[in-house]
């Protein structure tokens, strides 16, 4: 039976993590939500909405990002009109950029 794969992370994503954990807990304190009514309201089970406040690198990014955004956490840009623009800026330059990056096939010359 093969190993399962562990996933190891950085310092600093943990931090991360750990400080986007503890923002979710004190917006959900603030607001007076329980953790079941935040739960229910995000469409999550309050086991995950729990392993969030604890910073759990295994949960998933779209419901940590709902969670942020009803408890009004802000991600990228407090703006919503902000956050169109610069996505908007962003998908005009991805499709300027090629579809694949392949490695060259070519050795390079380099004895000069």
């Amino acid at each position: 039976m093969p190993k399962p794969i562990t996933r190891t992370y950085s310092r600093y994503t943990l931090n991360a993590l750990a400080l986007m954990g503890n923002q979710i807990r004190e917006g959900r304190i603030a607001a007076n939500f329980t953790a079941d009514a935040l739960a229910q309201r995000a469409g999550i089970s309050r086991s995950l909405l729990q392993r969030i406040e604890k910073g759990d690198p295994g949960c998933t990014i779209g419901a940590v990002f709902e969670v942020a955004a009803i408890l009004g956490i802000p991600l990228f840009e407090a703006d919503s009109k902000i956050l169109t623009t610069r996505l908007a800026y962003s998908n005009e330059k991805q499709a300027l950029l090629p579809k694949a990056v392949r490695p060259s096939g070519r050795a390079v010359k380099d004895d000069f």
